[in-house]
């Protein structure tokens, strides 16, 4: 076996949960909605699942063989787990929360996850994360071969999300050994991991950088996941090198990608202009409708209009005045629209 290897199946009330892949090293997304089975992954590598049949271990030990009959208990496994609401014991200090995971490795921990100075604490006292700290140092102290996280963003405050992904990007960096994270938010994932796998309903859809699965996602499914909006139409050749869309909704489209028939429309929401009148130019794509909403997150706001979403700055938003209800322009080039067929 190289490093972790997980392959087995495992049935759930919706569907079954088949997986199968190998991590070397480094840090592997998990990216689905909620319900998909990546708790279940998680589980099931650390024991606390028992699957169907199949194989999962760590390069020549086998945790899991139901050939040879082999289920070793989660305390022989090696797993560090770092669960969605971290755990904690609320009546332990800081420190005695990382020697719970092992006496000998509590001080590196402390030292190493920035804990010196709160080791006195009990967890009630604690930023969201500094909990996370914590609770990551405490699965670290059992000096495991594979560590899992659960979710590692969200039980955390909206407010403090970035500053708390910058800062566990900065300490799982300096994790060597592989690490497998599970999430809902696709922005979570290409933050912190180098490789995503797309889930859904038990099954692994694509596995790739965020960057190739923005770039060339393989259904609409995988493009909504990463953000961008996803509109059926019915497409047919145009001429000079252009595709014909014909929207649900009655817009059409235009885009470089060659497709007949059914497609999901792809556009990400920053390829998305907004105006309030029709611009001259060489784009060839323009819906006008109604602002549906119009939603600020510090210095970008979302507009949605019609069947597309647009990502402007708050500084054009505001000059523009858009405001909800408000008739606008979304324009966006043919060769920012990409097609997938059905």
């Amino acid at each position: 076996m190289e490093s972790l290897h997980v392959d087995f199946a495992l049935a759930r009330r919706n569907f079954d949960v088949e997986l199968s892949f190998d991590l070397d090293h480094g840090l592997m997304a998990i990216a689905g909605p909620s319900g998909s089975g990546k708790t279940t992954l998680l589980r099931t590598i650390a024991g606390l699942e028992r699957p169907m049949r199949g194989r999962i271990g760590f390069r020549d030990e086998s945790w899991f063989d139901s050939e040879r009959r082999i289920d070793l208990p989660p305390e022989k496994r090696r797993v560090g787990m770092v669960f969605q609401d971290f755990a904690l014991f609320p009546h332990l200090s800081v420190r005695d929360n990382v020697a719970f995971g092992g006496t000998d490795r509590a001080d590196e921990m402390l030292e190493r996850m920035r804990l010196r100075d709160l080791q006195h604490e009990r967890p009630v006292s604690l930023s969201g994360g500094e909990r996370q700290r914590v609770a990551l140092a405490r699965a670290l102290a059992t000096d495991p071969l594979v560590l899992l996280l659960d979710e590692p963003m969200a039980s955390l405050d909206p407010a403090l999300r970035n500053e708390v992904r910058a800062e566990l990007r900065d300490l799982l960096g300096g994790v060597a050994i592989p690490t497998l994270l599970v999430t809902h938010d696709f922005e979570d994932a290409a933050a912190l991991a180098e490789t995503i796998a797309v889930m859904a309903d038990g099954k692994l859809l694509q596995v790739g950088t965020p960057s190739e699965l923005v770039a060339a996602p393989r259904d609409g499914f995988v493009a909504s996941l990463t953000g961008a909006n996803v509109i059926k139409g019915r497409a047919r050749a145009a001429g000079d090198g252009l595709s014909r869309v014909d929207l649900e909704g009655g817009h059409r489209v235009y885009s470089t990608d060659a497709a007949e028939g059914e497609v999901d429309v792809v556009v990400y929401p920053w390829d998305v202009a907004v105006s309030v009148e029709l611009a001259e130019g060489s784009t060839l794509n323009h819906i006008t409708a109604p602002i549906d909403s119009s939603v600020v997150f510090g210095n970008r706001t979302r507009v949605r209009l019609g069947p597309v979403v647009a990502e402007l700055t708050s500084a054009s938003s505001e000059r523009l005045g858009l405001e909800k209800g408000m008739t606008a322009i979304a324009s966006f080039k043919a060769t920012a629209t990409r097609l997938i067929p059905r």
